[in-house]
């Protein structure tokens, strides 16, 4: 492991690590067709994006990582997404694992990165793992969908409920941390949008998790974790929900934006074989367009907005109240659906030019319709908590 003083002058700046995300987008649709084809990012893309630092963003210092603000982390994953929504996606859901681990016990930070701190963890939180406690931990098994970049991986994070110990007790959410040695990937990524993420199955059987491997959902909530005691940047008391949110939303903002880049460039030369009028003196295509950018730069303020009032609240020693974080969420669950519309609004606009599979808006709109699965997505269920909040009721919401 590299001496702390060395990383902290090697720190590339916010500005930096941008630039580098905005050239690799040509090589990024390039490799397009070939990544859909083979469902799963090539290990080059996985290879610029580790030689570009993108996922020391979040990682600890102490671990050869940045530390830096969240922003800079979607800053780098919107601006991939321009070129291609399943590297930015493989890239917020890779990419935010550091900064979950260094939550974790020290000791579990030590058994993933003191022998090589460029390690990636995959992940699949769906809590379907069955649990037995035994000395010192547990053992899980079980099988998990959705496990995006799990090929490019050396660990797992898995989610799985410990059954209470006591009758009428509630389960326990936690994560368990599993190297490659215990899990099996099923190539099961048979999709019609962000195919080129490989989120593949997961299948574990009875594999043994020491404690210290395990994080508690509810120490994410209380923003009260094992690793704060030696990772103190204000970076790790920020609830991990809100980072986790923010990274299986933001890459549909830069998808969108990639998109209505392709449409404008088509409209430019485009003339309706019907009408015979040019695309770009059409009213409904150039007023689309003006509203697919103004919400563009309103989708990112708000997120922008968001993390800079965490930042500032917990900088300054404080807490980010609970009314806040139910706000936040649901702000960033409303995010693919929004990108939705506003690229189904582009794409009839194109006429038939637009639904021909090599059309440079058609994956994009694939892509951000298929992110809407994500359950946190969904904006129903945390949108009923926030408007119950606001007449008064009593909320409980702990993933917030």
């Amino acid at each position: 492991m590299a001496s702390p003083a060395l990383l902290v002058t090697a720190i590339p700046s916010r500005e930096t690590l941008v630039e580098r995300a905005r050239a690799m987008i040509p090589a990024l649709k390039a490799r397009s067709d070939a990544a859909t084809a083979a469902r799963a990012l090539p290990a080059e893309t996985i290879r610029d994006m580790q030689e570009a630092g993108f996922f020391r963003v979040l990682q600890p210092k102490r671990y050869g990582g940045y530390e830096h603000d969240p922003r800079v982390f979607y800053d780098i994953q919107t601006t991939l997404a321009e070129g291609c929504m399943s590297t930015a996606w493989v890239y917020g859901v890779i990419g935010v694992h550091p900064f979950q681990l260094g939550l974790f016990d020290p000791k579990a930070q030590a058994d993933v990165w003191n022998k090589d701190d460029a390690t990636l963890i995959a992940s699949s939180y769906q809590p379907v793992g069955k649990i037995e406690r035994v000395d010192g931990g547990f053992t899980l098994s079980g099988r998990w969908g959705f496990s995006s970049g799990c090929d490019h991986c050396q660990w797992v994070f898995l989610g799985a409920l410990i059954p209470p110990l006591e009758a009428g007790g509630q389960p326990e959410m936690r994560t368990f941390l599993l190297p490659r040695s215990d899990f099996q990937i099923v190539h099961d990524w048979t999709v019609f949008g962000l195919q080129a993420t490989g989120s593949h199955g997961i299948v574990v059987e009875k594999a043994f998790v020491p404690e210290h491997r395990t994080h508690k959902a509810v120490d994410g909530f209380l923003c009260k974790n094992p690793g704060q005691g030696q990772n103190t940047a204000p970076l790790y008391r920020l609830p991990w929900a809100q980072v986790f949110v923010r990274a299986v939303s933001s890459a549909a903002i830069g998808a969108l934006q990639g998109a209505l880049n392709a449409f404008i460039a088509i409209a430019a030369k485009r003339v309706s074989t019907n009408t015979g009028k040019a695309t770009k003196l059409d009213p409904f295509a150039m007023n689309a367009a003006a509203r697919t950018q103004s919400a563009i730069i309103e989708m990112k303020a708000t997120l922008n907005k968001s993390f800079d009032d965490m930042m500032t609240r917990i900088t300054a020693g404080g807490e980010i109240p609970i009314p806040d974080r139910i706000r936040y969420r649901f702000e960033s669950s409303q995010v693919v659906r929004r990108c939705a519309v506003l690229c189904d609004e582009l794409m009839p606009l194109l006429g038939g030019r637009a639904i021909y599979m090599d059309s440079p808006v058609v994956r994009y709109w694939l892509d951000i319709n298929a992110a809407r699965a994500h359950v946190a997505n969904d904006p129903a269920i945390i949108g009923t908590s926030l408007g119950a909040l606001y007449v008064g009721e009593n909320v409980q919401e702990f993933f917030v």
